[in-house]
């Protein structure tokens, strides 16, 4: 299997789950996840946010907030629910995936946390679901203020990769203490979270990126990604601090920084304009992390391909 950063939309479509993973490998740390909120009101409005991002040369589609009972993408025509994570992959010629978000069972109702809505929720019902209509790969991290812990997210990388673990790709782990404030700073992950996440049954680490969360460094993230790798495991730093909306130069750091931390994904959230990252913070971000040449090539490529 070719690199992904040299794959075509005909090319992803053919893609099996070890295919993925070994064509991200390939790609050595030249690849951008971008999350997109379809169910706000589009930037471009007559355009999703997902197909905006892809524009501006975002490999990966994530879906946050997205509710499997309930799917939302403003900006597409209308299509049948089952069918909007396959019309969204066939607008963008990319792999999308969604975030779902575990709870334990004490912390669903508990004062102080946010109330998610039966279809963002962990749960084996929704990734199945969420594999019928398409999704290449499910994210298990929390959102801020839900109080998704680690605990919870190993419980359910268990279930999910003894059910589906042959159908998608697991992506474990948190950008933000999402509300747990004995797992902030430096405690949203440790070498000991990373080998739970990896025996449990995750193919991809998520981990903050460096200078996304106070106390968390490129030199902390570069132990954490080596670590990750010596198991045999993929990783994915991410901004989920709306640092995605900061000025390019921040933007230009931050990637230079996931760069040297050595990781295989690079992710933007979506809190820069409404429900995704700066579109020029998503093309600066591809310039630092792999040149204009596979920038500029990955947001030329027709999907007709």
């Amino acid at each position: 299997m070719k690199r992904y950063l040299d794959c075509k939309a005909s090319d992803m479509d053919k893609m099996t789950k070890e295919d993925f993973l070994h064509s991200i490998a390939a790609s050595e740390g030249r690849l951008i996840v971008t999350e997109v909120i379809g169910s706000r009101e589009a930037v471009l409005g007559d355009v999703t946010n997902a197909e905006v991002a892809a524009a501006m040369g975002a490999d990966i589609i994530l879906l946050n907030v997205f509710d499997v009972d309930n799917p939302i993408m403003y900006g597409m025509p209308k299509v049948e629910p089952q069918e909007v994570i396959r019309t969204i992959k066939k607008f963008t010629g990319r792999k999308v995936g969604i975030n779902l978000e575990p709870l334990e069972a004490e912390k669903e109702n508990q004062e102080g946390f946010l109330k998610l809505s039966n279809g963002r929720k962990g749960t084996l019902e929704n990734a199945k679901k969420a594999v019928d209509m398409g999704v290449d790969f499910i994210v298990l991290t929390g959102n801020p203020g839900v109080g998704v812990t680690n605990r919870a997210i190993v419980d359910t990388v268990k279930i999910y990769k003894e059910n589906l673990g042959d159908k998608l790709v697991i992506v474990a782990g948190k950008m933000h203490a999402a509300g747990i404030l004995s797992e902030a700073g430096e405690k949203i992950i440790t070498k000991e979270d990373i080998k739970e996440f990896a025996n449990a049954g995750a193919d991809i680490i998520l981990m903050p990126a460096p200078g996304s969360v106070p106390g968390i460094t490129m030199e902390y993230i570069r132990e954490l990604v080596c670590y990750a790798h010596e198991l045999g495991k993929l990783t994915l730093t991410a901004i989920g601090t709306s640092q995605e909306g900061a000025d390019i130069s921040t933007i230009r750091q931050i990637a230079l920084m996931c760069k040297m931390a050595g990781t295989d994904l690079h992710h933007l959230g979506d809190a820069g304009y409404n429900g995704m990252a700066l579109p020029e913070n998503i093309l600066e971000y591809g310039k630092v992390i792999r040149g204009v040449r596979h920038t500029y090539r990955r947001m030329a490529h027709s999907i007709m391909r």
